[in-house]
């Protein structure tokens, strides 16, 4: 395995969960059109963000253990899967599930491939 491939196998996972974990934040926006006091919206903005405070906890983990990452990232997504109401949006599937399923896989393959990526 060359350099910059390996940077790229131990890297990718990690800057895609951070990219995902910015994309989940965007939906808390919605939290300021709906014209709610400062406490309420602070208190909205805060549950709308708790997928995203998940997914950094989760990255943390992941980011020392690849493996417990790898579990966690691809258990989620099936979570999300096993939503019933996520079955009326099957675009959402990919949007929200794809991702999580991407960089789980690619955690426990830097795992996998661990003493060739740190060597």
């Amino acid at each position: 395995m060359t350099g910059p491939v390996k940077r790229l196998l131990f890297w990718s996972p990690r800057v895609l969960c951070i990219a995902f974990a910015l994309f989940v934040s965007l939906f808390a926006l919605d939290v300021f059109n709906e014209g709610l006091g400062l406490w309420k919206t602070i208190l909205a903005l805060s549950i709308h963000l708790i997928p995203t405070a998940f997914i950094v906890v989760v990255l943390a983990v992941s980011w020392r253990w690849e493996w417990v990452g790898g579990i966690l990232f691809i258990a989620v997504g099936i979570l999300y899967l096993m939503n019933k109401r996520v079955w009326h949006h099957p675009d959402w599937i990919v949007v929200i599930s794809g991702p999580l399923f991407l960089v789980g896989a690619l955690f426990l393959l830097g795992w996998l491939k661990r003493a060739e990526i740190r060597a």
